[in-house]
């Protein structure tokens, strides 16, 4: 259910998820990562409680407003990277990031400044994301 284009589908996952979490129901390992995640976001913990009407919200950079569930998937993408290292080298970069930022949380928004550059570009000129690029926005990020 997860890896679907039904942006309401993947919606409903993350609050059915949470739900579950939050009656201490059983996970599966999926929904552990989510259940996690949302954890570590306090900030979503209502807009999340709100059920059906967080379904059809949209979200407007334009306003300053940041998609809950986009943030909360990216750091599931995130993860997902992690767990395989692809690219190939991505868990040392993590632990280099966590090491110079002192927290894991703070080491996962630092990179996922560089995930979303790549998927806007891959985006934009219609290519797959270059993991030699994201890679390199890592390592430049890792030096600031």
């Amino acid at each position: 259910m997860f890896f679907t284009q039904d942006r309401n589908a993947l919606r409903q996952y993350f609050l059915q998820t949470w739900q579950k979490a939050q009656n201490n129901e059983p996970l599966d390992q999926l929904q552990m990562i989510i259940a996690l995640v949302i954890e570590k976001h306090p900030e979503y913990h209502a807009f999340l409680q709100k059920g059906d009407s967080a379904l059809a919200r949209d979200f407007s950079p334009e306003q300053g407003e940041t998609n809950p569930f986009l943030h909360l998937g990216m750091h599931i993408g995130l993860h997902e990277q992690l767990s395989t290292n692809r690219p190939n080298g991505i868990v040392d970069v993590y632990r280099a990031m966590i090491k110079k930022r002192g927290d894991d949380h703070a080491a996962e928004h630092e990179m996922m400044e560089c995930l979303g550059e790549i998927l806007w570009m891959s985006q934009r000129h219609n290519t797959i994301p270059d993991e030699q690029e994201y890679l390199r926005l890592l390592q430049e990020r890792l030096q600031k």
